[in-house]
């Protein structure tokens, strides 16, 4: 497994940023198994294009969860971009949102083997990458075969300030009414959606919310798969378990390297 770290000047952002690849490579089970014809010309790999939480970075997986070997058992590259806390959002100075699923994608299939067909493409993210998760999935689902949100409500739920806070107001409808509107619409005009994959811990404060996210995308026409785990909380046992069963399990991912066709 190929863990490359990367800085590069990102012409959304208008500075240098930095993201976070794994790129499978050739592994003690390809060892174990004999397998000497890993590396062939025009070869592609599916990708997981996965978003760190509030306060994290690009880092976050690699320090805190499986990914890595995730990657590598499942022959699936991941691309794990930096948010600097901006909720993946575009605004008038830094268009993260437009980044994550445009610029990014865009550049790292100019470098690496990486296939841009929308069955070999996923999104996932947690906490405030799984509310990322969901705007992006919604407003670009041609992009995505799936997208996974793990403890969020996808930015689908009214925004509830802590106690204490002033509440927010807006000039026009609320974020989380323009992405109802979004997901409607999606429907309503046919687009091809992704499958979505809303998870969260029982004793999770984000748990109303993805209980919302999960009826509102349900009720609207959206194929959800839900799951609700005992005893976990905002945690990364959680965020780890839930990954490797996504990758393992959920996802629809060929768990082989796309080798060309002869």
């Amino acid at each position: 497994m190929a863990v490359i770290k990367m800085n590069f000047l990102s012409q959304c952002l208008g500075m240098q940023t930095n993201v976070t690849i794994c790129l499978p490579s050739f592994s003690f089970a390809d060892l174990m198994a004999g397998r000497e014809d890993v590396y062939v010309p025009g070869m592609k790999y599916q990708v997981l294009w996965l978003l760190h939480g509030g306060s994290g970075d690009d880092s976050d997986y690699v320090n805190f969860s499986n990914i890595t070997r995730y990657a590598d058992d499942n022959k699936i590259a991941v691309v794990m971009p930096a948010d600097y806390n901006a909720s993946y959002e575009d605004t008038e100075r830094v268009k993260y949102q437009t980044f994550v699923a445009e610029e990014l994608p865009k550049m790292c299939r100019a470098i690496f083997p990486f296939s841009d067909k929308r069955e070999d493409n996923f999104i996932a993210g947690l906490s405030m990458g799984g509310g990322g998760t969901g705007k992006i999935a919604l407003k670009y689902p041609e992009n995505y075969a799936g997208a996974l949100i793990m403890s969020a409500g996808g930015s689908l739920n009214p925004f509830k300030p802590r106690e204490g806070m002033p509440a927010p107001k807006y000039n026009g409808p609320a974020p989380h009414e323009i992405l109802q509107q979004i997901a409607k619409d999606n429907v309503a005009q046919g687009k091809k959606l992704p499958k979505l994959y809303i998870t969260c811990g029982d004793k999770d404060f984000a748990l109303e919310g993805a209980q919302f996210a999960r009826d509102f995308l349900k009720e609207t026409g959206y194929d959800v798969f839900y799951e609700e785990v005992p005893g976990y909380g905002h945690e990364w046992d959680f965020w780890d378990l839930t990954l490797r069963k996504a990758l393992k399990e959920w996802f629809p991912i060929r768990h082989s390297v796309i080798y060309p066709e002869k």
